[in-house]
């Protein structure tokens, strides 16, 4: 049992905290699944991008997928190889693409024709070869929020199948190119089977064509977006899930990377608000909360649910109530005729499966720090992100003051 209580008496409110312990346990679970092939797991950054918990991913042997340069740097940083970093992205800059190459990472996933041209025109300018890989959307329905679906061609990822299949010959035929991969992902918080079994039959026969043309990848990237229960979600057995791409590559001699994110983080983090005070317009309640959406943002952008959980020494009968933030939107809730007793000030609220997508989307609206971020490891807490002060928030801009 975590004491929340305990931890926010040293850390204060709002307050991220995450069980490293369970990470490690979701890594292995996952790992293990694949042990009938070779496999690297490629920690998504975007899921947390914590330094810390990028490092506690690297000593377990993980590798990194990154979005933008920014998340590069954290995971060399962090530890990991340079052969174990992927970049992704459906936008990146020249400038991106060339530190890159620079790093020599395992190898740019590409997103279109467009970015293909300017990945080659940039090694040839630094006078080298570039590994890639290519997104192929494999047009399957991953039956997920439209929000967070990538697999279908009314998404803004990755290139039809022919479109893909041009893109391997012209790579294939480049002195600056060197095409060693294949990548897919259809989408996150993924709870059915049958759309990855799918996506991933599409790109294997797709694999077996290229090897028609005597192109021959390396690596097999199925993405991530492994489900994890917020509520009362149906979850994919890891062994079943890995089975199910195994099946797809028999005759193949492919590595298999995974990117898990959410699976890995989102179960492992809570995020711990203290209560200010109740309200009740009309006969609507609201429970004001220190926390806001510029902390989470899930609920207010997907309309999110998480499970919610008062710390306190109340003993009255639950009751429906909005809990809301104090910053200045009517978007700012994390939930909805909630069911909570009645809290008094200094009351705890915690929200669970904090852990993805949470401090990393946060930003500083309304002038709001940033909150401070705890580890738990092996029955010890520490502290691995100082909450940010108005001195942080004015750094970049006081100097430019008339």
């Amino acid at each position: 049992m975590i004491d929340f209580k305990k931890l926010v008496s040293e850390y204060k409110t709002p307050l991220y905290i995450y069980d490293l312990d369970y990470m490690s346990s979701q890594y292995t679970e996952l790992k293990d699944a694949f042990k009938a092939r070779k496999s690297i797991l490629c920690y998504a950054v975007k899921a947390n991008s914590n330094l810390s918990v990028i490092r506690h991913f690297a000593k377990l042997g993980s590798g990194a997928d990154c979005v933008s340069i920014g998340e590069v740097h954290r995971a060399f940083l962090a530890g990991i190889p340079a052969y174990k970093i992927i970049f992704s992205g459906v936008g990146k800059t020249d400038d991106e693409i060339r530190q890159a190459i620079e790093k020599d990472i395992l190898y740019i996933n590409v997103e279109s024709e467009a970015e293909l041209s300017r990945v080659e025109i940039i090694a040839k300018d630094l006078d080298t070869t570039c590994r890639i890989s290519i997104r192929v959307n494999p047009n399957i329905d991953p039956q997920t929020h439209p929000y967070i679906s990538t697999g279908l061609h009314d998404n803004k990822f990755g290139v039809d199948l022919g479109t893909a299949k041009r893109m391997y010959i012209k790579a294939n035929n480049s002195q600056n190119l060197n095409p060693v991969g294949i990548h897919f992902h259809i989408g996150s918080q993924l709870t059915e089977l049958k759309p990855i079994y799918e996506s991933a039959e599409i790109v294997a026969d797709l694999v077996r064509s290229l090897q028609n043309l005597k192109i021959q990848l390396k690596f097999f990237d199925v993405g991530g977006g492994l489900g994890i229960k917020y509520k009362d979600e149906n979850l994919i057995d890891t062994y079943e899930y890995a089975q199910a791409i195994l099946a797809t590559l028999k005759g193949l001699d492919l590595t298999v990377i995974c990117e898990p994110g959410r699976f890995l983080t989102a179960n492992a983090g809570y995020f711990v608000s203290k209560v200010l005070y109740e309200k009740q317009n009309g006969e609507k309640k609201f429970l004001v909360i220190d926390g806001a959406m510029n902390d989470l943002l899930r609920p207010a952008l997907y309309s999110a649910y998480h499970k919610i959980e008062a710390v306190t020494d109340s003993k009255s009968d639950v009751r429906a109530v909005d809990i809301v933030g104090p910053v200045c939107e009517s978007g700012d809730f994390f939930a909805k005729d909630y069911p909570l007793p009645e809290l008094s000030h200094n009351d705890l609220v915690v929200v669970h499966s904090a852990g993805a997508y949470g401090f990393g989307m946060g930003s500083n609206y309304n002038t709001r720090g940033r909150s401070a971020e705890v580890a738990l490891e092996n029955g010890e807490a520490r502290l691995i992100r100082k909450r940010e002060t108005f001195d942080d928030l004015i750094a970049l801009e006081k100097e430019f003051l008339d």
